[in-house]
């Protein structure tokens, strides 16, 4: 016999409040997530910016509010608070269970399809993974800062983010190695001094006279350029070095079955000054590009 709507609801919710009760037994800092797998919007005392700005989001620690409010800081293993009244609501319209790394003391790296999975087994320890819908989590223990895009699809979730949960994986959890602070650490950006002029025209012209060899028209070229050096120039704050490397892949991947020349040095150097305008050292920045444009022939 099937079930009216609102019992099937019931048992939904029952089930998944019975799930975060069971990871906070086990002391893991978990909080609903809604039917579309993101955090609640914040209480009505903090919605827009009422509160002035989700202040609990700049530093790591729990949330005040009595609902599920800020994200991952709402995320907590005390059952009384998972269980009261403020968070019944909630757990009624939740669609699964999340969990904040940093305070369970791991670290996630959140490959998102494929090819970052094989980069993660050809270049980090193994540790427990956890097969998601697209890709894994790879979980270490230890905690870090969090960063987006630190490389094409690849996510760090710690101190900052919340991850959602899909069973305890497989494999024995690894320390956290420098390898994957690494990827966070190296964005570091310092902005440039005012009244800086980061870029060389001299060195940095490409027309035809030194790309004699390419098969695209110079429209074609600076076109696309120019989307990848707006990309660039849209991480200020973090992701620049890696949108850097990807820019000049894919670039470089665009040449491949040009006689050549194509200027690509020229084009490198063009990303190089984007990344160090908003802060990227420049080391990092040529590093980042010299290793993009190197992919993107071979690829």
């Amino acid at each position: 016999m099937t079930q009216p709507d609102p019992i099937r609801r019931e048992a939904r919710t029952g089930s998944l409040l019975h799930l975060a009760l069971t990871l906070a037994a086990g002391g893991l800092p978990v909080l609903p997530l809604s039917a579309d797998k993101r955090p609640f919007g914040n209480c009505p005392d903090c919605a827009d910016n009422r509160c002035g700005g989700r202040p609990n989001m700049k530093t790591a620690g729990p949330c005040v509010c009595p609902r599920p409010c800020h994200g991952w800081a709402a995320a907590t293993h005390d059952p009384a608070v998972l269980s009261s009244g403020p968070w019944a609501a909630a757990w009624r319209r939740a669609g699964a269970v999340a969990y904040h790394p940093g305070g369970a003391g791991v670290t996630v790296v959140d490959l998102d399809n494929p090819a970052a999975i094989g980069w993660a087994r050809a270049t980090l320890p193994a540790t427990t993974a956890v097969a998601t819908t697209r890709g894994e989590h790879w979980i270490y223990r230890g905690t870090m800062r969090s960063a987006n895009g630190v490389r094409d699809s690849v996510d760090i979730k710690s101190r900052m983010q919340y991850a959602r949960w899909l069973g305890p994986g497989t494999g024995t959890m690894a320390v956290l190695p420098t390898v994957v602070r690494a990827l966070v650490e190296r964005e570091e950006t310092t902005r440039p001094r005012a009244g800086v002029d980061s870029s060389s025209p001299a060195r940095a012209r490409w027309d035809r006279s030194v790309a004699t060899g390419c098969r695209h028209t110079e429209r074609y070229v600076l076109t696309g350029l120019n989307r990848g050096l707006g990309n660039i120039k849209a991480h200020p704050d973090q992701g620049a070095g890696s949108a850097a490397y990807g820019v000049a892949a894919f670039l470089a991947k665009q040449h491949t079955a040009c006689p050549g020349p194509c200027g690509l040095d020229a084009l490198g150097e063009r990303i190089v000054d984007a990344a160090v305008s908003v802060g990227v050292p420049e080391p990092y920045a040529r590093r980042a590009v010299t290793n993009g444009l190197a992919l993107g022939a071979t690829s």
